[in-house]
């Protein structure tokens, strides 16, 4: 099942499409636009914790920052295209498994495909975001997670389906943990065409900055767990309010630093990651 059984024509069509050069540098330019995101959450949390201003906010707010920019549009559209390029490679990489094409499909390649594409659609929902802000036809609905989680808990077991996802989200973060602990994230370089210093400063970035990321889901799935047991949807908080929990502690300030870190290792993925392997 290593391509999850799709139609040999559209599973012979996408092979087309990935292998093609323009295929790769729509990936990595979707790197760097999600790096950027990163950067403005990051840099707009650690103003805040040393009172300089900023706020926290997520990454729906980080392109509301963007478009109000001088030429911001113009600046929010290439983001599009970007976040557009990390959605297909998120697909592709739920799909296919490009990275991996000579290993059989385990349980844990399974997980992170699925991973992949739960990654897939968060970033259209952003890729629609930007886009509605770029055309003036909606604002940014902050209260998303938590209308979701409504109407979840409003089904049969719906306080065990939150509670399930909450212990999901929970988990999420403990594996970004156990990544930067273990560096594994490393291997989707392409070591050989780096230097030294090159290789020793994206190790700490990767590690300070999915480190980072890590607090963030953790609390997060927290919130969720809490709203299952409380029954309450308004217990839910997003990227932005869980930065907010950590306001007024040195935490935030860290975490604000490693939320920057993660955006520049976007940007390091956007230039040494190893898109397709033979």
């Amino acid at each position: 099942m290593a391509d999850f059984n799709l139609p040999p024509p559209l599973k012979q069509l996408v092979q087309q499409a990935i292998t093609h050069p323009w295929f790769e540098k729509l990936v990595r330019f979707g790197y760097v636009a999600k790096g950027t995101v990163y950067l403005i959450v990051g840099l707009l949390a650690a103003q805040a914790a040393i009172g300089t201003g900023g706020k926290m906010t997520d990454t729906s707010g980080a392109l509301q920052e963007i478009v109000i920019k001088p030429f911001g549009k113009l600046l929010l559209s290439l983001v599009v295209i970007g976040i557009v390029g990390y959605v297909l490679w998120r697909f592709v990489q739920a799909m296919l498994d490009p990275e991996h094409p000579k290993k059989s499909a385990s349980a844990k390649r399974i997980v992170q495909r699925i991973g992949y594409l739960i990654s897939a659609i968060a970033y259209s929902g952003l890729a629609i975001t930007a886009v509605e802000l770029i055309l003036e036809t909606g604002g940014i609905d902050g209260e998303a997670a938590e209308d979701w989680t409504e109407l979840v808990l409003a089904q049969p077991l719906g306080q065990w389906l939150v509670g399930l996802g909450g212990a999901i989200v929970l988990g999420v973060g403990v594996s970004y943990f156990y990544r930067a602990y273990t560096t594994e994230f490393q291997r989707h370089f392409k070591l050989r065409h780096m230097s030294s210093a090159e290789r020793r400063w994206a190790k700490r970035v990767g590690q300070f900055g999915i480190a980072a990321r890590g607090v963030v889901f953790c609390i997060i799935g927290l919130f969720v767990i809490v709203a299952a047991l409380k029954s309450d949807a308004t217990e839910v908080k997003g990227l932005g309010e869980a930065l907010a929990v950590l306001d007024g502690s040195w935490i935030l300030g860290i975490v604000a630093l490693g939320l920057i870190a993660y955006g520049v290792y976007s940007m390091i993925e956007a230039r040494y990651r190893e898109i397709i392997r033979s």
